[in-house]
């Protein structure tokens, strides 16, 4: 009797998490057009956070597609922004697109891969990101955890540059042109919601 209790528990646990978990499909056309919106900052005040020094460099939104999701707890970062989303916009946000393409996540990055380019490489490179997202409050951190790759995100809040006492620091790119490594956006997310 206890061991069929158990066994439909765990059965039904793993049915709940495949079901909350799974990814969300878009019929092929692009669902998120526009690319980011960012609005350059100059002498904006810095605030402390967790015992780190948060310096806003620029306000930023944007509407994007989520490529995938990857949560951080183990690295230093994961005090900070626990959650990195990797994020597409305009044709990267085509079910057509990105059905060519293979999208990971891995170490605080985000990488693809394609037998044959559906789109020029620039443009994929140009029209997609990781982006490291610290949640400026309970309710953007509950959002954040419910988001699933598919999801189409808006994302508004500022690049910032964290500085801990002991001289570490972790700054957000402030352009979406760049890759590699250096090339994430570190937000402060003030609001995220979900369509």
């Amino acid at each position: 009797m206890w061991k069929r209790l158990i066994l439909l528990a765990v059965l039904g646990f793993g049915l709940y998490t495949w079901w909350t978990g799974r990814p969300v499909t878009h019929v092929p056309g692009v669902v998120a057009r526009a690319a980011p919106v960012q609005e350059d900052l100059n002498g904006a005040s810095p605030f402390v956070y967790k015992d780190y020094t948060v310096t806003p460099l620029a306000r930023f939104a944007l509407e994007a597609r989520v490529l995938g999701k990857e949560a951080y707890r183990l690295d230093r970062e994961a005090n900070l922004a626990p959650v990195d989303l990797a994020l597409g916009w305009g044709r990267m946000s085509d079910e057509a697109v990105l059905g060519r393409l293979s999208i990971g996540q891995s170490g605080r990055s985000y990488f693809w891969r394609a037998e044959e380019f559906p789109i020029p490489r620039r443009e994929i490179e140009t029209s997609s990101a990781n982006m490291h997202i610290i949640p400026a409050d309970a309710a953007v951190a509950k959002r954040l955890q419910d988001i699933r790759k598919g999801h189409v995100v808006r994302i508004r809040g500022y690049l910032v540059r964290v500085d801990a006492r002991d001289g570490w620091h972790w700054k957000s790119s402030l352009t979406r042109n760049d890759t590699g490594q250096g090339a994430c956006e570190l937000i402060w997310a003030e609001d995220i919601s979900v369509n």
